[in-house]
């Protein structure tokens, strides 16, 4: 399967509930680069790369969130694959 990009935006309570961290190890455990951060407005964003399949997984995982969170709404623009990440990280 090709690989991807994926520009996310991750609506609810997001914000104060460890949910980059998350974001982080799953992204991780999907094998995937790019990164994570807060946005001012309460969202947070994150730009993923790697295989389609893996993203997907990563994103349902990521619906579900730390317990804490509740993920009201996922905005996924898909993009082409550019390999510019050598992992995944979270940004403050």
């Amino acid at each position: 399967m090709k690989k991807v990009r994926a520009s996310v935006r991750f609506r609810g309570r997001v914000q104060g509930v460890n949910f980059r961290a998350y974001t982080q190890k799953i992204c991780r455990q999907n094998h995937l680069t790019g990164w994570v951060r807060n946005l001012p407005d309460g969202d947070v964003q994150a730009l993923l790369e790697g295989r389609e399949s893996d993203i997907r997984s990563a994103l349902e995982a990521c619906r579900q969130g730390p317990e804490m969170a509740a993920v009201d709404d996922v905005l996924i623009d898909w993009e082409e694959y550019q390999g510019e990440f050598a992992s995944f990280s979270i940004h403050y």
